[in-house]
């Protein structure tokens, strides 16, 4: 959740790492702060709050110095304060951390007794008087980092500095996101990829109980008990130009606007025609492991476990096979049945997220296999997994995810049409009649974007309400709770989905003339049936926002605003309900004045449990 950055090299480190912590303020925070040597003292600046009130604090009080480090916080262990922001400074170390220490009481209570004076309420300060303890015992700066280290349980991503060792950054991690940029004769180290790459595209991922030492010069890689490792970097093709709004007044607007190319890019070399087939290049897993296949579980988090629910209608239609989705952060806990025959699918934008990779381990230590569907190249969970189905979004800085949602739809549909046709349950001829309209569905998603002033006008309209309802059935449920967490995440406007033959099992007692209805009535099977929900709740007085295809008529009759989409198919259908969806939440949070890209208490990457 929180953002590190840190600097080796010629340059000054403090233009460098607060360039690099903007990049990362989509991430979420509530302070941020700076450390940097300079002739072998550490200057050390923290602000609460955003960004720019730690900016101006620098432009009072700069911090010379070509090594450096800082951090944005979501705070975890003590409230959003001066004294709790990162940097953590013991006599001659300073740190900044992302993660959580789970034993952080003990080893305080420990360090107390030996005479260490701490000023905050953070677990973090905890490592850099470890740091400090062993170092003062050793008088080895990288020794008393792997010793502190080894004491500590839980997760965290740490980069430290010394001030007896001025030319040298340490940094490593364990259970949260470390990426280290190498550049010429300059090294950077990051919790993500777009703090660094305006200055180099050349990336080390560094896993789980890795430590990485800077010189000016060099870099060494090891294990955490010291075993020297050899890294092999990767080349990033993201530009810094797509991190950037590109004349958009949000990111957000941005990613919605990206979709047309994000999805048209996830599915690009992946589709068979001639075949009737889709090929999936690091799946993972062959036709015969495919076919071994008894169950699947999907689990995930947020919005991806709403785009999980969706992979469920896909997988049981078009393969045949019994799907289970759970929320991550329950999976675990409830010792879930997995055996050599069970398929765990992974979602998540970052790769990161704690709870899904929890679940991925647990899977694993049960002897299942493991795919999953990740925006973001060799992340944890990618590295992790059997398999993968990257999608091509590109990096979404907007904390309410977009594009990445609706290309996670397309990876689980393209999984879902490789799994039905390598199980017999799906004929080329079929196949290959789904592909055209998945190639036809980028032109059909900019038609949508078409919609944008009306919906910003319906939005208008409805902005007041304090709470609102979104209804739909099948495929078009899960869209429904994805609507609402929109609404509710960027506008703080408390909205609910549910399931629209449910209505009438509680919800309906809400309905009276101030509360927004949004129906999503696709012509599909239950359409006549969502018909009557709505007449339902405009008898109650209820106000009625229609998301339906054009081929339909006589719904103006019925609603108080209509949005009308192109057709597609069924399957399909639940990737351009979304996109009126988010240009609603986004219009009716702009109207309001909430910050868009940057909702209260919310992070982008969630890192911790």
């Amino acid at each position: 959740m929180c953002g590190i950055v840190g600097y080796i090299g010629s340059q000054q480190a403090s233009d460098i790492v607060i360039e690099g912590l903007r990049k990362l303020e989509y991430r979420g925070y509530d302070s941020a702060g700076i450390a940097a040597l300079d002739a072998g003292r550490i200057a050390l600046r923290r602000a609460e709050g955003k960004l720019v009130n730690l900016e101006t604090l620098l432009r009072q009080q700069p911090v010379p110095g070509c090594v450096g480090i800082g951090h944005t916080r979501w705070a975890t262990h003590g409230r959003p304060s001066e004294t709790n922001a990162h940097p953590h400074q013991a006599g001659v170390i300073v740190v900044v951390h992302n993660g959580i220490i789970e034993n952080y009481l003990e080893l305080k209570e420990r360090l107390i007794g030996l005479g260490h004076n701490f000023r905050s309420e953070t677990d973090t300060e905890i490592i850099a008087h470890l740091i400090e303890q062993h170092f003062n015992d050793s008088g080895d700066f990288e020794a008393a980092v792997r010793a502190a280290l080894s004491e500590v349980h839980g997760a965290y991503a740490v980069a430290v500095l010394c001030e007896a060792e001025p030319d040298k950054l340490i940094a490593a991690k364990l259970g949260s996101p470390l990426v280290v940029g190498q550049g010429q004769g300059e090294y950077f180290v990051a919790s993500d990829i777009p703090a660094m790459l305006s200055h180099t595209r050349e990336m080390v991922f560094l896993e789980d109980g890795e430590l990485v030492v800077f010189n000016r010069s060099s870099m060494q890689v090891s294990t955490l008990a010291g075993t020297p490792l050899q890294k092999t970097p990767k080349t990033i093709t993201w530009s810094p130009m797509m991190a950037e709004k590109g004349g958009y007044r949000h990111f957000m607007l941005k990613e919605i606007y990206e979709q047309p190319r994000a999805v048209a890019d996830t599915i690009a070399g992946r589709l068979k025609d001639e075949e009737g087939d889709v090929h999936l290049e690091s799946l993972g897993l062959d036709d015969k492991e495919l076919q071994s296949l008894k169950k699947v579980f999907i689990i995930a988090c947020g919005t991806s476990w709403h785009a999980a629910l969706v992979g469920k209608f896909y997988i049981e239609k078009l393969a045949r096979i019994p799907v289970e989705v759970d929320i991550a952060s329950e999976f675990r806990y409830r010792d879930p049945i997995v055996d050599e025959d069970t398929l765990t699918l992974l979602i998540s934008q970052s790769g990161e997220t704690a709870d899904t990779l929890a679940g991925l381990r647990e899977a694993k230590g049960k002897g299942g296999r493991t795919v999953c569907i990740c925006n973001v190249v060799d992340s944890s969970i990618a590295r992790e997994s059997d398999g993968v189905i990257y999608t091509h979004a590109g990096p979404e800085i907007g904390v309410a995810s977009t594009k990445a949602f609706t290309t996670q739809l397309i990876g689980l549909y393209l999984f879902a049409l490789r799994l039905g046709r390598v199980r017999g349950q799906l004929s080329a001829e079929e196949c290959r009649r789904r592909v055209a309209e998945l190639v036809s569905l980028p032109r059909k998603l900019e038609t949508a974007l078409e919609l944008d002033v009306p919906i910003e006008n319906i939005a208008k309209a409805f902005a007041h309400a304090r709470d609102f309802l979104y209804l739909g059935r099948g495929n078009q449920y899960p869209i429904a709770l994805e609507g609402a967490l929109k609404l509710k995440e960027i506008s703080y406007i408390h909205a609910e989905g549910y399931p629209a033959g449910e209505m009438k099992h509680g919800p309906i007692a809400l309905i009276d003339e101030n509360l927004p209805v949004v129906v999503l009535v696709p012509h599909n099977e239950t359409y006549e049936k969502v018909i009557s929900n709505m007449e339902e709740v405009r008898a109650r007085g209820g106000r009625v926002i229609a998301v339906a295809t054009r081929a339909e008529t006589g719904l103006r009759d019925k609603c108080d605003a209509l949005i009308e989409l192109p057709e597609t198919s069924d399957e399909l259908m639940p990737i351009l309900t979304s996109v009126p969806l988010q240009l609603l939440a986004y219009h009716v949070a702009v109207i309001k004045g909430t910050d868009v890209d940057q909702p209260r208490n919310l992070a982008k990457s969630v890192t911790v449990e």
